[in-house]
């Protein structure tokens, strides 16, 4: 009999009900899979010795040892191989134990033929696109679009290559400003699902009323206003990656409608009777804390769980060493070609004030800074006079009598400012004083975070005009 190859097709399937494995099994030849059940670990470690399979399906828990331990042993063995856990729903905690310690996927019990049969097409996808560990050793330690080599960004850089390869779900978190989105699009573009869409939206800058219709969509007439059919972002995103950034703003109602949708994959749509089956991977972001917002009850402890599978956290600026520095540098010479201007980098003065600023607004603030630079100035070098007042250090230390610098603007005359700019200035302190955290500073001046992104990208939009 001729051994099969070094890393088999044939899906190693290891589940200890007698019914459910055929149930399984059954599925999966009806598909055209070849298929090697059996319902032990001892078993299984066999086969898996003799098969090297790409692909396994594993129950969590089995008689003779614990799923976690035999998955191990698997991937200690062959690291290419896509484990698939199967779980109850009891032990979602231990499946998110294991997706952290490098499974692919879980499916929890019970689930349809539809969503077997997805999450095997997942595995074998995932698989085909995977690195091989010397090939991955030889990579270069920055990740696209991200700049920067600190050892800080080197971890999220190799967190992001090891995820990418899998179906986790991942829990973007970091202050405002510190490329939370750049992550999620680097997890995508390192996915198997790279080919595919990559959606994205706002949570925090869509009205509470109209937040299910944007994720799930709606039929025509389901509620006032509804003109047309609408396609919702998680069915645009299917066959890739929905992004939804600012997660915690996310109402309680809804929160309990996307729990449903991770746990069966599908979505019924606004004024729908009937669910439909989507394939994608949530990437999810906060500015906040996620556990401080569980205990006070904005956020379902449930929802955490499944969501903060594998958490990935953006540092700040300020944690960056000398990343600062080639930021600036790669950014003015892209500003600078934009605007048609000459600029060749930074005076050392300025690298110095860089290395030692704070930056409350992170790279966000970073940008904002140079940008004004390069449009008010011609170069060579961009010089501690080019900066804007509040940047420099004189200015942020002349404070009378000794007091300490102010962190906002500063509002004590407005006279002569016409009501627009008074309105500006008001906002851009409140944004300084909450770190650049549209939703908190909504909060305190009591409009809607949806109201300040939209003012965000006016302003924006007029200073680059």
């Amino acid at each position: 009999m001729k051994e099969p190859s070094p890393l088999s097709d044939t899906i190693l399937l290891i589940e200890d009900t007698p019914s459910l494995q055929m149930i399984y099994a059954s599925a999966l030849t009806r598909a055209g899979f070849d298929v090697v059940a059996c319902g032990t670990a001892s078993e299984g470690m066999a086969e898996f010795r003799r098969l090297r399979s790409r692909v396994v399906l594993l129950d969590l828990m089995l008689p003779d040892r614990a799923g976690l331990e035999v998955m191990r042993d698997f991937l200690e063995m062959e690291p290419q191989t896509c484990v698939t856990v199967i779980t109850a729903n009891g032990s979602i905690n231990k499946a998110v134990e294991m997706m952290r310690a490098g499974a692919h996927e879980f499916l929890v019990k019970p689930f349809d033929d539809q969503r077997l049969l997805a999450a095997v097409e997942n595995a074998r996808r995932a698989v085909r696109h995977r690195v091989p560990a010397r090939a991955q050793a030889a990579e270069t330690p920055v990740l696209a679009p991200f700049i920067g080599k600190s050892p800080a960004m080197r971890a999220v850089y190799d967190k992001i290559r090891s995820v990418g390869r899998s179906m986790a779900t991942v829990f973007i978190t970091g202050e405002s400003g510190t490329g939370k989105e750049l992550c999620a699009e680097a997890v995508h573009a390192t996915s198997a699902r790279a080919r595919g869409p990559f959606i994205a939206l706002n949570c925090g800058a869509i009205p509470i009323d109209l937040l299910e219709s944007e994720v799930f969509g709606h039929l025509r007439g389901s509620f006032t206003g509804a003109i047309a059919d609408k396609i919702g972002a998680a069915a645009a995103a299917d066959g890739g990656t929905l992004f939804l950034d600012e997660i915690c703003e996310m109402d309680l109602n809804l929160q309990t409608k996307l729990l449903r949708f991770l746990q069966t994959s599908t979505i019924t749509p606004v004024g729908a009777t009937k669910p439909r089956k989507i394939n994608v991977r949530i990437v999810c972001a906060t500015n906040r804390d996620p556990l401080e917002e569980v205990r006070r009850g904005n956020f379902r402890e449930d929802l955490y769980y499944r969501l903060h599978v594998v958490p990935i956290h953006m540092p700040p600026l300020q944690m960056r060493g000398d990343d600062v520095i080639e930021i600036a540098e790669t950014l003015v010479a892209r500003m600078a070609e934009e605007e048609g201007h000459v600029f060749h980098g930074l005076d050392p003065r300025v690298k110095d004030l860089f290395r030692s600023l704070p930056w409350p607004g992170n790279v966000r603030q970073l940008i904002n800074v140079l940008r004004n630079v390069v449009v008010l100035n011609d170069g060579p070098l961009v010089t501690p006079e080019m900066l804007p007042p509040d940047l420099t250090p004189d200015h942020r230390c002349d404070q009378p009598n000794g007091a300490p610098a102010q962190t906002g603007s500063g509002l004590g005359d407005l006279a002569g400012r016409t009501l627009a700019q008074i309105e500006r200035m008001v906002i851009e302190d409140t944004l300084r004083r909450h770190n650049g955290s549209v939703p908190r500073a909504a909060r305190e001046l009591d409009v809607s975070a949806s109201t300040l992104y939209r003012k965000l990208d006016a302003w924006a939009r007029q200073d680059s005009g």
